[in-house]
């Protein structure tokens, strides 16, 4: 299994132009958000007898989904998959909110149509093929990279 510092190194390839990165570090995490809010759009009906109580933070398909993405991310890094899960969260949380004022699902479709598209004129800049291309678990690494960009020592 790779560590997370070989992913980087690999993902670190075709990422180099700054005006990429940048353009990254905003459609990353849309992406990721988008992803959420279209998850939590999936009805939940079986959740909701399963899940004990009444909690729309925890009764919807993206609480399902991230619980096993953030079994990749603690293989890796314990201090990334925490990282990972305060996003996470707050991904959660915001997209409930949203879809307490609009159709989450449009929302969602909108940002992430909007963000792919950010993130294909960044890799045309780049004059790279995205890293996802080569290997799907780089759709993971994104979001890591992102955060560990962000909060890296300078």
């Amino acid at each position: 299994m790779k560590s997370l510092e070989t992913w980087f190194k690999e993902y670190a390839v075709s990422h180099q132009n700054k005006t990429n990165i940048a353009i990254h570090f905003i459609c990353v995490p849309a992406i990721f958000f988008s992803i959420v809010g279209l998850l939590m759009s999936i009805p939940s009906g079986i959740l909701a007898s399963v899940v004990p109580g009444a909690n729309p933070f925890i009764e919807n398909w993206a609480f399902v989904v991230l619980l096993l993405i953030l079994f990749f991310y603690m293989r890796l890094s314990v201090k990334m998959a925490l990282q990972i899960l305060i996003f996470s969260a707050f991904c959660i949380i915001a997209n409930y909110y949203i879809g307490q004022y609009a159709p989450l699902w449009v929302v969602s479709l909108i940002i992430f149509a909007v963000a792919w598209i950010g993130q294909f004129y960044g890799h045309k800049i780049e004059g790279q093929k995205p890293s996802f291309l080569k290997d799907l678990q780089f759709l993971l690494i994104g979001p890591a990279w992102v955060i560990q960009k962000i909060f890296e020592k300078k």
